[in-house]
């Protein structure tokens, strides 16, 4: 007999060997018919596997991600068996689980494929999917895997399988279709009862360009019908939301392909966003100690071999700028962190100076694939709102709590409201991707729990997710339309100043190193912006948005007393435009509310004779007549930041 010890604590006996479909079907048959997968001692497996030794189970449906992620995955694996029955001949790269849904990497050789077939693919998977054929799992040598895709002729299979060692392979067969995957997968196809393929893109086989580019079909699935009609409106509430077509209609930033890709450029009322955000945070931050500097757009090869970044990451840098000096290199910045390691180098340190707080608003640069780039989200040229304080180790989980306050200042501010704190830690399996002593990383890890658990913040932990020079809280956030986003991230290192060799003098007189905790509240502002835009659709709390008002005179007669009221509101800090053209009020009126203007004085014979505006508000319509001093009260009441 074993022992399974369920998520309430309770321990229940089943013989050896019981799988947790079977322990399910114990505890009620409506749970097991609803079970996908379920997580054995953290990890996630078939629901059909047997269990050999004493666990903690923990039984997933589609209401958990891990559920939601096993369906998906095993939904690619039915995409790849329609595509195989309808294009005999095709082969196939990876197809894993994404955040809503799935994609599979496709050959098809010299055929040309495009979403016009999508259609005959999602019937063909629902037809299979009624077979309701079993996932079956299948442990293989790698003699025997190489010899089955070496005799489909698949040799992207084959590439995967030389990475993977003998006696840990498996493939995984529904119907007439098998593959190399570890799985875990759902139990049968049946489960399958809404398709939609949503796009088509080219991707290189393992992300390089020198490889060949392969087709990647992008699909989601539901276990109802109803499920799928409600993301369907989901996504196009997101088409409406897209920051890309929104900034371009709210002229807030552009891109050039003569400036390059993947470069943004900020246009007067996007730059005039992205400074008050800047101006927001740099008031927060002097509140709370922080000293602002500036760093150069490049730093020297060497900087970043002695912080350890031109190992990890020199793969994905510009390449370097070479000067007519014999030897002498130089990389586009990307990261601030090496050089504020040598601010602090500057001048000796005391115990009594520390905690010590650099902050930049400071731009960026990495070579992103043309590929992956997508508007605001992915560019190659970013402004991180970065900052890193230099403390003391008994220090370090008040300043780590301080900067959790400001992180949620703002989140709060912006109205993102729903989000969890991801406790990224290293991967227990592979520690090779990172630099330091155990002894140190258990004590940044041990930090950034605790700070956590005191802050009261809802929390996962994610291993494998931490930087390699240290582990990290990232605040993953769930927009307006339930789309999670990661924001605010925070990271603890003892890492750099070991590297870099920094100190300061302790109370002993003794040298020691300080400990840096790495910051970014916005994380990118070009990132955030996009995040931002889609969040609230354009409609930006009124202390962020560009321009708060729009004048609009019915007719030329009234434009004397429309500039008046305009000057009058701009010389008190309230910015504002006027809208002159020789338009009917109404045309100038929809203008105004495409672009979002969140008020339109309205101005005609009786407003001006009174010394007054029509006051209408974008989304909420008339708010009657006031005085000029009356709209600036309102709107020095609703900004409340």
């Amino acid at each position: 007999m074993i022992k399974i010890t369920l998520p309430d604590g309770s321990v229940r006996e089943y013989a050896k060997g019981t799988s947790a479909h079977e322990i399910a079907l114990s505890i009620s048959e409506g749970l097991a018919r609803n079970v996908l997968a379920a997580e054995v001692n953290g990890e996630v497996w078939d629901a059909s596997r047997p269990i050999e030794s004493d666990a903690s189970l923990r039984l997933l449906t589609w209401n958990d991600s891990e559920g939601k992620s096993t369906f998906w995955h095993s939904s690619a694996h039915l995409m790849a068996e329609a595509l195989e029955a309808l294009y005999p001949g095709i082969k196939f790269g990876i197809g894993p689980a994404i955040e809503t849904g799935f994609y599979y990497d496709v050959d098809f050789g010299d055929r040309e494929f495009s979403s016009e077939e999508f259609k005959q693919i999602e019937d063909k998977m629902l037809e299979l999917a009624r077979n309701k054929a079993d996932y079956v799992r299948r442990s293989v040598s790698k003699a025997e895997a190489e010899k089955y895709f070496t005799e489909k002729g698949d040799e992207y299979k084959l590439d995967l399988i030389k990475d993977l060692a003998d006696g840990t392979i498996t493939f995984y067969t529904q119907g007439e279709f098998t593959d190399l995957c570890r799985g875990p997968h759902i139990p049968n196809t049946g489960f399958i009862k809404a398709v939609k393929l949503m796009n088509v893109a080219g991707a290189y086989w393992r992300g390089d360009e020198s490889r060949k580019q392969l087709t990647r079909i992008y699909g989601v699935t539901f276990p109802k019908q109803s499920e799928l009609s409600e993301y369907l409106q989901m996504v196009e509430e997101a088409k409406k939301r897209d920051h890309r077509k929104l900034g371009k209609e709210l002229e807030l930033f552009t891109f050039s392909e003569k400036v390059g890709m993947g470069l943004p450029m900020w246009l007067p009322k996007g730059t005039a966003l992205r400074e008050k955000l800047v101006n927001f945070l740099q008031k927060a931050q002097q509140k709370m100690g922080y000293e602002q500097v500036v760093t150069p757009h490049i730093g020297h090869k060497n900087l970043y071999v002695t912080s350890g970044h031109y190992d990890k990451y020199g793969a994905d840098s510009f390449q370097p700028i070479k000067t007519p000096q014999e030897g002498e290199e130089f990389f586009l910045k990307p990261m601030n962190c090496p050089h504020h390691c040598e601010l602090y180098k500057t001048k000796p340190r005391s115990y009594k100076d520390l905690p010590v707080r650099f902050a930049e608003f400071g731009t960026v640069y990495r070579y992103e694939q043309s590929g992956e780039l997508h508007g605001l989200t992915r560019v190659r040229g970013f402004t991180q709102d970065d900052a890193h304080l230099f403390c003391r180790p008994d220090q370090v989980k008040e300043e780590f709590k301080k900067v959790i306050d400001l992180v949620l200042y703002v989140l709060g501010a912006l109205d993102f409201q729903n989000y969890t704190a991801q406790v990224s830690l290293r991967d227990p399996n592979n520690r090779s991707k990172y630099i330091g002593s155990d002894e140190n990383w258990d004590l940044a890890e041990k930090s950034i729990i605790e700070a956590a658990e005191e802050k009261g913040l809802p929390t996962v932990i994610e291993y494998g997710e931490a930087a390699f020079y240290g582990p990290k809280l990232d605040f993953m956030v769930r927009d307006a339309l339930g789309r999670k986003w990661q924001l605010g991230t925070i990271q603890v290192d003892y890492n750099l100043p070991e590297r870099f060799e920094l100190e300061y003098t302790g109370s002993d007189n003794a040298k020691h190193r300080p400990v840096m905790i790495h910051r970014a509240p916005f994380g990118s502002l070009e990132r955030f912006v996009a995040v931002l835009i889609e969040h609230c659709a354009g409609n930006f709390p009124l202390w962020l948005t560009p321009e708060l008002f729009i004048v609009l005179p019915i007719s030329e007669k009234y434009e004397d007393y429309a500039k008046k009221v305009l000057e009058n509101l701009n010389n008190s800090d309230i910015r504002g435009l006027i809208d002159l053209r020789d338009e009917k009020i109404g045309r100038k009126i929809r203008d105004a509310e495409i672009k979002k203007i969140p008020y339109m004085l309205i101005i005609g014979e009786k407003e001006m004779s009174e010394g007054k505006v029509s006051v209408r508000k974008h989304g909420a319509g008339d708010l009657g007549s006031m005085t000029i001093q009356e709209f600036q009260n309102q709107l020095i009441n609703e900004i409340k930041i």
